[in-house]
């Protein structure tokens, strides 16, 4: 908001969440890719915790229209927009479900490891639900 301030230019805010689609580097630490690259190399799927943590997934299409809403609303809104699906499901679900589609032999490897930056997108997750007027105000949703 300084750099808008400062410069006078127009500025749109959007918080991105789990985004999946054609085109996703293999190596970039996402949990679908993640899991879909070792259940392709038929490798344990390694879910930190015990799987029940959730977490919402777009499909690119879906983020790149709410971006696109997002930059045609009027000048004087800046946001923040939250775009993500908000519906949620357990991480050991997608896991599972990656293992159907890819008829791999992988097996689900839960690991006590708890780094912080993954208990901070659980709680990050959850501000998808308390802001919900944007997502009203650009009248979209995820597919």
């Amino acid at each position: 908001m300084d750099y808008h301030r400062q410069n006078n230019v127009r500025v749109k805010i959007i918080r991105i969440f789990n985004t999946y689609g054609p085109r996703m580097l293999p190596n970039d630490g996402r949990v679908v890719s993640n899991f879909i690259l070792q259940a392709l190399h038929n490798e344990d799927i390694t879910i930190y915790g015990d799987g029940k943590q959730t977490r919402s997934f777009q499909y690119i299409d879906d983020l790149v229209e709410g971006m696109i809403r997002m930059m045609n609303t009027e000048d004087e809104f800046t946001g923040p927009v939250n775009l993500g699906n908000p519906n949620e499901f357990p991480v050991l679900e997608l896991a599972e479900r990656i293992i159907r589609m890819t008829s791999s032999s992988s097996k689900l490897y839960l690991s006590s490891c708890r780094m912080m930056i993954r208990n901070n997108v659980s709680r990050i997750s959850h501000w998808q639900k308390k802001n919900s007027a944007g997502s009203l105000l650009l009248n979209w949703k995820t597919g």
